[in-house]
């Protein structure tokens, strides 16, 4: 079997940096905007904060789309042969999907709140003052924060069943299934 670092470098630290950012996200920065000394100044705080995330998050979720296609297809006769990779493939591309498409839509809520300036009580809690429109987007991220990490992770878990799959004590007998259907 060939070796792919860069695709698999690519797919994992892409990846890791779209789990891990979400995530301390969600857990540190929306709630310590609160601390930053009333409302509008919690607004500006978490909206700068996500702001600047946005590219480096869009370059992790191009790395990991790139080192995913190059894995897709360094591993292609392993998903056409060997019982079970199609199906887990299968299940990565529908979680990535999910992903991209969760990710997408939060940031369009996020610019969203950014743009108006809103102020809040934490980086997804809108305050008295928060214009509906934006205090709606708040509140959708609100629960949204969670929707990446908890996606993420799952592709974390089936990236690491992937590998698993690789084992040559995975790979002769599921090679040899197939073959005999």
């Amino acid at each position: 079997m060939a070796r792919n670092t860069l695709s698999r470098s690519l797919h994992d630290v892409g990846l890791a940096a779209w789990f891990g950012g979400t995530l301390a996200n969600a857990v540190a920065l929306n709630p310590a905007a609160a601390r930053a000394g009333g409302d509008q100044a919690t607004g500006d705080v978490a909206n700068t904060g996500w702001d600047r995330w946005t590219p480096v998050n869009a370059v992790a979720i191009g790395a990991h789309l790139i080192g995913s296609l190059g894995q897709l297809r360094a591993h292609a006769d392993r998903v056409a042969g060997q019982q079970g990779v199609a199906t887990m493939s299968t299940a990565k591309t529908l979680l990535t999907v999910a992903a991209l498409g969760v990710t997408g839509y939060s940031r369009v809520l996020g610019q969203r709140v950014s743009a108006a300036g809103a102020p809040g009580r934490s980086g997804t809690k809108p305050s008295k003052r928060t214009r509906a429109d934006a205090a709606a987007a708040q509140e959708q991220l609100d629960k949204l924060q969670w929707v990446v990490p908890a996606l993420t992770g799952a592709l974390v878990a089936v990236s690491s069943y992937a590998g698993e799959q690789q084992r040559p004590s995975e790979v002769l007998p599921g090679t040899a299934a197939t073959s005999r259907s």
